[in-house]
């Protein structure tokens, strides 16, 4: 097979790998236990690479649609299939590949961490066939251009992610949690399955871009509508739809929780590729603009004056990460509310959209890096609970360090990531209503005090007697950590060149809903 071919193939192997990794995981660990953990290792950096590469088309070709049961190269439409592509189809734009690139970034760094993070642990081979098994979801996710496929890799993700949870079984709490979040989730997919059906008995279609091309204005398509944003907002874990994040964030393995912060944001995906891609400007924006913008306001108040008051750490993160998903859903909702006006969509309708995207890859390097610095915490002293550590930096200065960067990033304080995308969602958010702008301002202070507040309790002050005995995590576990980190710094020093070469291209994508149908249906029906 050469080069020309696997290029061509990117999409299949996209998802090919990690599930042949995850299926393959356990027969290696029982008869290879010695090199199952560098295979996990190697099947999740493959399955980075070929994300990777397949955005690199994106960016450089322009959108790739890849039918699978298709010769490559025939045409995105089957010849069998009357002019309607009914087979599996990938329809990957400038926003699926900026997802694509955060989920490879966050799941191989996590993967480092977790093959030393988990070692002590019994059935890990289950672990990381799970952990495969989600990476697979995750990117189907966000490649899909057929809404039934779409909704089985969501219960892909939240399948395997419920299992993840559960894995500690500590005292019960962990199971409760999974239970929390598959019920709740499997209720918001429930409603995406069923506004999918709305669609599909009117269209007779589940091509994404082949009912954006036909859809119209009608009762049973606005039932659709609300039942996809609650249904997505729920996988996201945005207010008022948050109930289970917090239980399942907090009792999950750091390292999963990290990658779940992605598997959230693939819900956001969906939302955003529902109300552009498919929806485009049948209803009046305006009004879904301000729905989208009253969860974000609620998800980023709520989210952080919840976890002001937390004891448990980890939940402290959960709450900020529902806080934090409040930013997109701001920044793309006054993209939203200003789309029929041309003019205000130029001024400041883009700005708005690309911070609210830009905050989606930022959000999942710096709250990953803060789960896996806090993991790296309780994985070396056991301890959930901010009021019973102290001193800690003076024996994990590594970790501290790491911490620190996250912390400030999240805060939005320069020359961090965080900062450069909270700017645009500021500045645009102000120019369309100045209150929501003092809202996100306020909220971003909140944060500062509570990670200060934070990082006093678990680094500052004298060192504790009982963790005299304390030491560094594993040098893999750090590097995990360190990759984050690099692009938390490195994304927030050149923001303007992140911004052109990766974000710009997804609000493109959104903006454009014409070209997404022309795209995949060759011009049209």
């Amino acid at each position: 097979m050469n080069a020309d071919v696997l290029l061509a193939n990117l999409p299949a192997l996209l998802i090919a790998i990690p599930l042949f990794g995850a299926f393959l995981t356990p027969v290696i660990g029982r008869f290879l236990p010695s090199i199952r953990d560098a295979w996990v290792i190697l099947a999740s950096f493959v399955s980075s690479v070929v994300a990777i590469l397949l955005a690199a088309q994106v960016y450089a070709k322009g959108t790739i649609v890849y039918v699978f049961g298709a010769a490559p190269g025939v045409g995105t439409i089957p010849a069998d299939s009357g002019g309607i592509p009914i087979r599996i189809l990938f329809a990957i734009d400038g926003f699926g590949a900026l997802m694509l690139i955060s989920a490879a970034i966050v799941s191989f760094a996590v993967i480092l961490y977790l093959t030393l993070s988990q070692s002590k642990r019994s059935y890990r081979s289950e672990f990381y066939a799970l952990y495969l098994l989600l990476t697979a979801g995750i990117f189907g996710m966000v490649s899909t251009g057929d809404m039934f496929n779409f909704f089985v890799f969501l219960e892909i993700n939240s399948l395997a992610a419920s299992a993840l949870i559960a894995y500690h079984r500590n005292g019960g709490l962990a199971a409760e949690g999974a239970l929390k979040y598959l019920i709740v989730n499997t209720v918001g997919a429930l409603m995406i399955l069923f506004a999918i059906g709305l669609l599909y008995a009117q269209y007779n279609s589940l091509n994404m871009a082949v009912i954006a091309s036909q859809i119209s204005l009608t009762s049973l398509n606005i039932l659709a509508l609300v039942l996809f944003i609650a249904g997505l907002a729920t996988k996201a874990g945005a207010v008022p739809f948050h109930f289970a994040t917090p239980d399942a964030y907090s009792v999950a393995p750091s390292g999963i929780t990290a990658l779940m912060i992605v598997a959230s944001q693939a819900g956001l995906y969906g939302m955003f590729r529902i109300l552009f891609s498919v929806y485009g400007h049948v209803f009046t924006s305006e009004t879904i603009g301000w729905v989208i913008i009253i969860l974000g306001v609620l998800s980023m108040f709520i989210g952080v004056t919840m976890a002001i008051p937390q004891k448990d750490i980890k939940r402290l993160l959960s709450y900020h990460a529902v806080s934090q998903t409040g930013y997109m859903l701001l920044g793309v909702g006054v993209a939203l509310a200003v789309l029929g006006d041309i003019a205000l969509t130029d001024a400041f309708g883009r700005m708005a959209m690309e911070g609210g995207l830009f905050h989606i890859i930022n959000h999942a390097m710096y709250k990953g890096l803060l789960f896996l610095a806090v993991g790296a915490v309780i994985y070396r002293t056991g301890v959930w609970n901010l009021n019973e550590m102290g001193g800690l930096g003076h024996k994990m200065k590594w970790t501290m360090i790491f911490f620190l960067i996250g912390a400030l990033a999240i805060a939005g304080i320069p020359p961090f990531n965080g900062f450069a995308s909270k700017l645009m969602i500021y500045e645009s958010t102000f120019a369309f209503n100045p209150a929501l702008a003092v809202i996100a301002m306020v909220v971003s202070i909140l944060t500062l005090a509570s990670f200060m507040k934070v990082f006093h309790s678990v680094f500052m002050g004298p060192q504790l007697p009982e963790y005299e005995k304390v030491r560094e995590v594993p040098k893999r576990m750090l590097a995990g950590m360190a990759i984050l980190a690099f692009f938390v710094v490195a994304f927030g020093l050149v923001p303007d060149l992140v911004v052109n070469t990766l974000v710009a291209p997804a609000a493109d994508a959104l903006l454009n809903q014409g070209q997404y149908i022309a795209s995949v249906l060759g011009g049209g029906l």
